[in-house]
């Protein structure tokens, strides 16, 4: 233990920067405990290096724990503020607007199959539509295609 308390504040940096990268890159900022410790380490860290603070180990643990309470107070309800706007505008996809003709008949309660790209789409529609008719793709979900028939503005 004595090696870690020869060089602590660089000790404690490094130990922040571990832990912020832990947090934000492995748990992908989900759950802010590593981050607020993370970030009172390499502060108390740097207040160690520039000698505002002694360096030694009761000190280093007290101001990093009072940090991260201070921290957590301040910042918890902004962070999970920001962690919970979730956009719900489905993706973009290439995919919509692909047209072909049908093979078969498909209904909402019959689907029917189309291959594309070397995968096999399970192909949903809510009107009932013919075989051979020119089909656009109005949206994707995995493995599906919700189509519908193609209009005469559809191919301009």
């Amino acid at each position: 233990m004595e090696w870690f308390t020869q060089d602590l504040p660089q000790h404690l940096v490094i130990l922040g920067l571990a832990l912020l990268a832990i947090e934000i890159l492995i748990l992908g900022f989900s759950t802010f405990v590593l981050f607020f410790v993370g970030v009172a380490c390499i502060v108390v860290g740097a207040l160690m290096y520039v000698q505002i603070l002694p360096d030694t180990g009761l000190i280093a643990m007290a101001s990093v724990a009072v940090l991260t309470a201070l921290e957590a107070a301040l910042l918890w309800k902004p962070l999970k503020r920001m962690q919970s706007q979730v956009d719900n505008k489905p993706a973009q996809n290439d995919m919509v607007g692909y047209h072909w003709r049908l093979e078969q008949d498909i209904s909402p309660q019959q689907p029917g199959e189309h291959s594309y790209s070397g995968i096999l789409w399970r192909v949903e529609t809510q009107n009932s539509i013919p075989a051979g008719a020119v089909v656009r793709v109005d949206r994707v979900d995995v493995g599906v295609l919700f189509v519908s028939p193609q209009t005469q503005n559809d191919s301009q």
